[in-house]
């Protein structure tokens, strides 16, 4: 075996042979880090018992058999349970219940006498067991194994054969042939590679923990996330007692599903009506507050967006936004001076979704402008009103996908009145809805 010095980007992985301030493929500054690197011949894995190529047509299906985490909300964002021989990885701040999820995940998996080895890096035995006893976990299936090199991690899967592994975390493993330190982008990249070859050859769930970045990115280079089968985001601020989990890439399910966990002395418990965690009060008649019907995945969800509208006392208006994108914002507040005449260029302008839920749809846009308006004009938007639809730089309001859905969530949840873009058959039994065109109709409705 050769080794050589090689300077890697700890953002993408990128290599150079020299030092360089900027990394030419992600645009990061002083990203790179100097790293020993051994280079030894690579042992692949054959996914397939057939050597040459053949027809897709004489490929034969196989179902893949799913296996239930015990907690449905888990289920559901893993597109119905744990695909067998899957590489799941679970990213999230510190503190925030990762650790606590995946031994409630093993204890449920254990009670259906499946063999589960947890594996962390982080935490003694002893301490493990304090936590398991606070979360009143007792199965003789769950086998704990604390260590940090790769090499032992692997002899011991080949000698006691789980089925189902759980690393935590992938930053503090390392093979012991790279001389790099454990975190390193070579390490991760190395030992992920090698759970995945583990996952797929004995057809053995493995559950891997990340740690995040500042930024809220999964630390390593991202080809931890390509490498992957799924990758789970914890959401939300850690402070807070609820929890929110999403899905963003999943090769066995859709993606952009969320779980929604409320964090108690027993651990995370599911909440069964996520809308009423994100919406204050239906009857809540302040200006500023705009009721919006979201779909995150396959799930409707009812959000309330707050927005504050307030004289500036500096020459540059401020421009803030808490789970909504900035750049939406920016967009609507130049369509609302540009189409409607308000007068915001000396306004800050504040907008935040409660729950600390993120939200990226295009739908978002018409409840959100309607929030701003109804801050400035100091109108508040009639109780029992819901509010969908996407606005277009000319002002028109296009229509939304699965508006029956987003619909159907509102009446459940006891609102009377929609506005909503004009789609054809937009009808739904114990609401009024009322189809607006263009942002000066969708004003007019609103607060005429």
């Amino acid at each position: 075996m050769k080794t050589k010095t090689e300077f890697i980007c700890n953002q993408c992985g990128n290599v150079s042979t020299k030092w360089l301030g900027r990394c030419p493929d992600c645009g990061a500054w002083n990203s790179y880090t100097e790293e020993v690197v051994t280079t030894k011949k690579q042992s692949g894995i054959a996914l397939s018992q057939s050597k040459q190529p053949i027809p897709i047509t004489a490929v034969e299906i196989i179902g893949h058999e799913r296996r239930t985490t015990g907690i449905s909300e888990l289920d559901n964002v893993l597109g119905g349970g744990i695909v067998e021989g899957s590489l799941i990885l679970v990213g999230g701040d510190p503190g925030i219940g990762k650790s606590t999820l995946l031994l409630q995940v093993a204890a449920n998996l254990a009670r259906q006498s499946l063999k589960v080895l947890y594996v962390s890096g982080e935490e003694s035995t002893n301490q493990i067991r304090l936590r398991a006893d606070r979360l009143n976990i007792t199965t003789e299936h769950l086998f704990l194994l604390s260590e940090t090199v790769f090499e032992q991690i692997h002899h011991t899967v080949v000698a006691e054969s789980p089925d189902i592994l759980i690393v935590d975390s992938i930053q503090t493993m390392s093979q012991a042939e790279l001389s790099s330190a454990p975190g390193s982008v070579s390490q991760v990249r190395e030992v992920t590679s090698g759970l995945m070859r583990l996952a797929k050859s004995r057809s053995m769930a493995t559950f891997i923990v990340g740690h995040v970045t500042k930024t809220g990115n999964i630390a390593g280079p991202k080809v931890l996330e390509h490498i992957v089968d799924t990758v789970l985001y914890f959401e939300g601020d850690g402070s807070t007692l609820h929890r929110i989990v999403r899905s963003v890439k999943n090769r066995f399910g859709s993606t952009n599903e969320i779980a929604l966990f409320s964090m108690t002395s027993m651990g995370l418990k599911e909440i069964t009506n996520p809308s009423e965690l994100f919406v204050s009060h239906i009857e809540r008649s302040e200006p500023g507050t705009a009721i919006f019907a979201s779909i995150e995945g396959t799930r409707p969800l009812l959000v309330e967006l707050q927005s504050l509208v307030s004289r500036t006392n500096f020459g540059n208006p401020r421009r803030m936004s808490l789970g909504v994108d900035y750049n939406k914002l920016v967009m609507s507040i130049a369509i609302l001076e540009k189409k409607r005449g308000l007068e915001l260029f000396d306004q800050d302008v504040y907008v935040n979704a409660v729950g600390g839920i993120q939200l990226t749809e295009p739908a978002l846009t018409l409840p959100m402008m309607m929030s701003i308006v109804s801050s400035f004009l100091n109108k508040p938007i009639a109780p029992g009103t819901v509010i969908i639809g996407e606005v277009g730089l000319l002002g028109e309001i296009r229509p939304v996908p699965q508006l029956e859905k987003r619909l159907q969530e509102a009446v459940k949840l006891g609102y009377k009145r929609a506005i909503v873009p004009k789609q054809a058959d937009t009808k739904m039994k114990g609401l009024e809805i009322q189809p607006v065109e263009n942002l000066e109709q969708a004003i007019e409705i609103t607060f005429g």
